[in-house]
């Protein structure tokens, strides 16, 4: 792929939306394309965030952790930007993303990334929409199981009658 590919996939994604074209292409030379098999970790959950990546072709799974072994709570596809979670809060990965598929996606390392949206205030926004968009569907996820718990709480619990 070439760098005016590159900058072009990076141009049609909404957080780049307003970065002048110098800077783009800048970013586009500064990052990596990289390619991942079907099953294989971008990114680990817990791991130091020093990248994010911008899927190019394929799907992605947002994957958590937990006891009850590994829950995948979103796919994510082309066109869109994961794991930049971690280099915005400068702390270790909430979630591991797995390839679903063949993936092939430009990595963008922390120092660059931090530096557009230090230097375009509008990336910043864009940034933080897409955020407060995840949060609200994480939100009314958590809300639909709550809800379902207690309904299986209050089901079970209850006296059947005779």
């Amino acid at each position: 792929m070439s760098l005016a590919q590159e900058y072009e996939l990076l141009r049609r994604v909404p957080f780049f939306a307003e970065i002048e074209p110098a800077k783009l292409k800048l970013l586009a030379f500064m990052s990596e394309r990289v390619g991942f098999d079907d099953g294989k970790l971008l990114c680990r959950q817990g791991d130091p965030g020093d990248a994010a990546y911008l899927i190019i072709e394929g799907e992605v799974e947002i994957v958590l952790e937990g006891p009850a072994g590994p829950l995948t709570v979103a796919t994510i596809g082309a066109n869109e930007i994961v794991a930049e979670m971690a280099i915005l809060c400068d702390s270790p990965r909430n979630a591991s993303v797995r390839a679903k598929g063949r993936v092939v996606a430009l990595r963008i390392s922390k120092e660059p990334f931090m530096r557009m949206v230090r230097e375009f205030p509008a990336m910043a926004v864009s940034i933080m929409r897409e955020l407060a968009q995840r949060l609200d569907s994480t939100n009314n996820q958590l809300r639909t199981a709550l809800s379902e718990v207690q309904r299986l709480r209050n089901g079970a619990g209850a006296p059947t009658a005779h």
